[in-house]
């Protein structure tokens, strides 16, 4: 294994910045996630690492040794792409054997015991002798996966390899992966837009925006504590509330609150200030209670696995709101919200402010 270091690497294209002074690292034996939406940089990234791309400036480490400019063929990495590049006349068995055909450090049987792991690991065992051809796309994509981990590289980067593949084989090949990363070990770097891929399977999330790493941490910490407004928006479905805020005379002032908040030290007036929310931390009421404040019911209510989903108005404000029960008031009648205060963020043009 090998832990992945990136330092102050910078990728452009003529006028335009890709990938914009990331320095970061992923641990070895990792399963990390670029999590962010198209054109933030992410397989940009991912190639650079792969060796696809060259950094504009910067390096790249890969257990310490400087790749930076070294070729794929040279760098101990495995990858699966979007499309499964497969050979039609070989055998799922042979396919992924074939990497290691030619390599001399690998032994004959040492190669049958890495297939047969790799076809029991990935449930394709029943598979093992048909041809390419005849298989679904989410069975070749774990075909790709069994070959690029056979190999048994130091890393192993998946370049959003679910993209074309249909919804119930795309959940399998996700719990494939999670199979693969808690029995190899490898470490593994994950490129996605999709957030739940990237809440499943990632031990941490590196989110991207504009070619920036905004935050990365344990799925749990970017859902819980975002450092940004983008992060809160993001991640989630739907995502945060970001309700407008003032500050005035050391406190928070907004509709959502029913009290002003004591405002963090230093934090005077001035700038962007909003409030975020989730939408499922927000209680919805029949009646005034101590802490809430009055919203119209702007939405007739979704229903989604047993919960549901408004959209309310305070003023010239629009609010989601999460529930376990229906709203307790018809489409224009009132209802009550009430916004714990330990729940409730602070942002500052765009970033998080604390205490």
């Amino acid at each position: 294994m090998a832990d992945i270091v990136i330092d102050h690497v910078t990728k452009r294209f003529a006028d335009f910045t890709a990938v914009d002074d990331i320095a970061m690292s992923f641990a070895d034996g990792e399963v990390a996630c670029l999590l962010g939406p198209s054109g933030c940089g992410k397989t940009t990234l991912m190639r650079m690492l792969s060796g696809l791309e060259t950094p504009t400036s910067g390096r790249i480490l890969f257990g310490g040794r400087n790749v930076t400019r070294l070729a794929p063929r040279k760098r101990n990495v495995g990858m699966v792409f979007q499309y499964p590049v497969m050979y039609p006349t070989l055998s799922v068995r042979e396919n992924i054997a074939l990497p290691m055909l030619y390599d001399r450090q690998v032994s004959a049987a040492e190669r049958e015991r890495r297939v047969e792991e790799v076809l029991d690991v990935l449930d394709i065992r029943p598979l093992a002798d048909a041809f390419i051809e005849s298989l679904s796309a989410g069975n070749r994509q774990k075909v790709a996966v069994g070959r690029a981990v056979a190999r048994q590289s130091e890393i192993v980067l998946f370049d959003e390899p679910t993209t074309n593949v249909e919804v119930n084989a795309k959940l399998h090949l996700i719990r494939a992966f999670k199979l693969v990363a808690q029995r190899l070990k490898q470490t593994i770097v994950y490129v996605t837009h999709d957030q739940t891929e990237a809440m499943t399977l990632a031990d941490r999330i590196a989110l991207m925006q504009a070619g920036r790493i905004l935050q990365y941490d344990r799925p749990q910490v970017l859902y819980n504590e975002p450092t940004s407004e983008f992060g809160g928006w993001f991640l989630g479905n739907p995502g945060m509330n970001f309700v407008p805020a003032e500050v005035a005379d050391g406190k928070i002032v907004s509709p959502i609150l029913a009290t002003p908040l004591p405002a963090p030290a230093g934090l005077g007036p001035g700038g962007k200030t909003t409030v975020g929310i989730r939408p499922e931390q927000v209680r919805m009421v029949a009646k005034p209670q101590q802490g809430s404040v009055a919203a119209v019911l702007a939405e007739q209510a979704i229903g989604i696995a047993g919960r549901y989903l408004t959209k309310v108005r305070i003023g010239d404000t629009v609010l989601k709101v999460n529930t376990e029960s229906r709203p307790p008031a018809p489409l224009g009648g009132t209802v009550h919200l009430i916004a714990p205060t330990e729940r409730v963020m602070l942002f500052r043009d765009g970033q998080r402010v604390t205490a």
